[in-house]
């Protein structure tokens, strides 16, 4: 029995919002998402799993090897930018990482056992790096694809790809971890990479006539390979949202070391640790699904932006409130699988919803600084914060309690990038 498209149409409006003329794009950008989150979180959890081993100890200077590695980057990134096509420099960009996890994989499977000491570290420097740049990739192009009313609508639609790639990416590290190894789930990372950038090259034309002009033309970007850096600078806008990103990224990275505290105790074991640890993914990501379906843009349209972004501040306050109180690995979980859920489903969208009224240049390169040096920059803020409360005597139940002060400024951002973004896309429609 074949279904009518009239009826399609109608289921698609029920669970996205999705309006005519919309679905090719909606259906494309979602199994875009699905492949690059599934081959993230392939790597997520034996990323993690690395963390877990090094100690906490160990985790403040990864972060700055991030950090730096990650200010490197970002001026060549936004230099390809410049100069070539966004359909031609999103395979590029996603094929130096499918190179670098290919030679990983390689070293980890025959090189000798001397290189083990630095292979770890390496390696969780990659895939944190990996983790920010392909999804800030993924979402500048979707900025630069729709308008933003249709942001609102869709993004929760297409988060859900994401989702279901990072539900399967993590049961299939779950189950198969212990039983092929690091280096063969590193090559199914890669295969479901590539599977991101032929859904990219087969994109429908953006809905955005100026983007649909310089697609049509071949046209670059433009700029400088320092815009990213510098338009951050100079727009009060954008530093809004790199305070927004340096609350949410020094609460994720306290909740992080906490995992490394509470994990570690409860498993000595590396595969048993990546084991639990994709199992947590498993059911954060299930989670998300039904929400991102039928509440994400509905909340986005109804409540607006800002009252969107102030889900996860509130979410913390409760979350880091109830661990300092309660620090059991119970506890822990819950709040790990709220906080995380709450992102996907709410925090998420909604920040992308943002860039949807910054200028093309802006959506590619802008984004990238804030959504890898910036995001690591609270890494090194909530790192290093850690390290020195931890040093000075506090425990982890003190820290979480003093962490949950920071939800009150995060609150107040938020409302005031909602308005702002209200503002722009006024101005943009009139």
């Amino acid at each position: 029995m074949t279904v009518s498209p009239s009826a399609w149409q109608r289921v698609m409006g029920r669970l996205g919002t999705i309006e005519p003329g919309e679905e090719r794009s909606t259906l494309l950008a979602a199994t875009y998402f699905f492949f690059a989150l599934a081959s993230y979180f392939i790597l997520r959890a034996v990323r993690d799993a690395v963390g877990v081993a090094a100690g906490t100890g160990q985790l403040p200077w990864l972060f700055t090897g991030t950090l730096l590695t990650t200010l490197v980057m970002n001026p060549a990134y936004s230099a390809v930018v410049a100069r070539l096509p966004v359909r031609r420099f999103i395979p590029i960009v996603y094929r130096v990482f499918i190179a670098a996890l290919l030679l990983f994989a390689a070293t980890i499977k025959y090189g000798p056992p001397s290189i083990e000491p630095y292979l770890g570290p390496a390696f969780w420097i990659l895939t944190s790096i990996y983790s920010l740049f392909i999804p800030s990739v993924f979402w500048g192009f979707m900025a630069d694809t729709f308008r933003p009313e249709q942001g609102k609508r869709l993004f929760g639609f297409i988060s859900v790809g994401g989702t279901l790639g990072a539900l399967a990416g993590a049961f299939l590290t779950s189950r198969l971890a212990q039983l092929v190894g690091t280096p063969v789930l590193m090559v199914m990372s890669v295969v479901l990479l590539e599977c991101a950038v032929q859904a990219a090259r087969r994109f429908p034309p953006s809905f955005r006539p100026d983007t649909r002009a310089r697609d049509e033309e071949s046209r670059a970007v433009g700029g400088s390979s320092l815009a990213g850096i510098t338009h951050v600078l100079g727009s009060p806008y954008l530093l809004g949202i790199c305070v927004y990103m340096l609350m949410f990224t020094i609460g994720s990275t306290i909740l992080y070391f906490q995992q490394a505290e509470i994990v570690g105790a409860r498993y000595a074991d590396r595969e048993a640790r990546t084991a639990f640890l994709a199992t947590v993914d498993t059911v954060v990501q299930s989670l998300t699904i039904l929400t991102q379906l039928f509440v994400t843009g509905r909340v986005l349209r109804w409540l607006g932006v800002g009252l969107t972004l102030a889900i996860m501040p509130v979410l913390s306050l409760v979350g880091f409130g109830a661990l300092g109180m309660w620090g059991t690995l119970a506890v822990f979980v819950v709040f790990q699988v709220t906080r995380r859920a709450g992102e996907y489903a709410f925090g998420r969208p909604a920040r992308e919803v943002l860039f949807t009224v910054v200028p093309p240049e802006d959506k590619y390169k802008a984004k990238n600084f804030i959504d890898t040096f910036v995001y690591r920059g609270g890494d090194q803020i909530g790192a290093w914060s850690y390290a020195g409360l931890s040093a000075v005597g506090l425990a982890a139940s003190s820290i979480s309690l003093l962490a949950a002060p920071l939800s009150a400024v995060w609150l107040a951002v938020a409302f005031w990038l909602g308005k702002q973004q209200l503002r722009r896309q006024a101005a943009e429609a009139s």
